[in-house]
């Protein structure tokens, strides 16, 4: 059986849910609500369990903070024995509008440090769909705002976006990136009104 690593990058804790350095793991909890599965605390990080039309997938989100996630995604695909090529890393992303998108193939973290401590561990070979959590700040004020909570009005244009995140991990596992690049990426220019 095919199987599949689906890490949503964040923090662990109470105090981080809803920030928007967690939207990882808010994508990875709409696919799981979705699905009907519940996550479980194990070695670095919850994880849930589902098939997508006979192929396993894994849903992590690491509890080793955002700055070591490689170490979790690491061990995840070494000990599910799953090749790099069918790893999906979803993150937020300071340089995309709230509500948008951009699902890649592979390439730079882009600053982000939970992607960078991932490519120092296993390159830059793995796709990533990174979600927009904007850049609407002063300069100075990145880290609170990457751990600051959306607000209402932020997660009126958030949520369709994660509703298409949900589809695009489907996708991502049944028909791979290229296809799933082709059709998602231009919907993540514009996914609000």
């Amino acid at each position: 059986m095919e199987k599949y690593l689906i890490v949503g990058l964040g923090n662990p804790g109470e105090e981080y849910a809803g920030t928007r350095h967690n939207t990882g793991f808010m994508v990875l909890d709409a696919f799981a609500k979705a699905s009907n599965i519940v996550f479980e605390d194990k070695r670095y990080g919850f994880v849930a369990e589902t098939s997508v039309k006979g192929r396993k997938v894994l849903l992590l989100k690491p509890t080793t903070f955002m700055n070591l996630s490689g170490n979790a995604v690491r061990y995840w695909l070494n000990k599910e024995n799953i090749d790099q090529s069918r790893l999906l890393v979803v993150s937020d992303d300071v340089a995309i509008p709230v509500g948008q998108f951009r699902l890649k193939a592979n390439g730079s973290n882009g600053g982000h440090n939970g992607l960078g401590h991932i490519q120092q561990l296993i390159g830059q070979q793995y796709a990533r769909l990174r979600m927009g959590i904007g850049n609407d700040y002063p300069i100075g004020m990145q880290i609170d705002h990457v751990l600051g909570k959306f607000s209402a009005e932020e997660m009126e244009k958030l949520q369709p976006a994660i509703n298409v995140a949900v589809d695009i991990i489907k996708s991502f596992v049944l028909a791979g990136i290229d296809i799933t690049m082709n059709q998602y990426n231009r919907l993540g220019k514009n996914t609000h009104p």
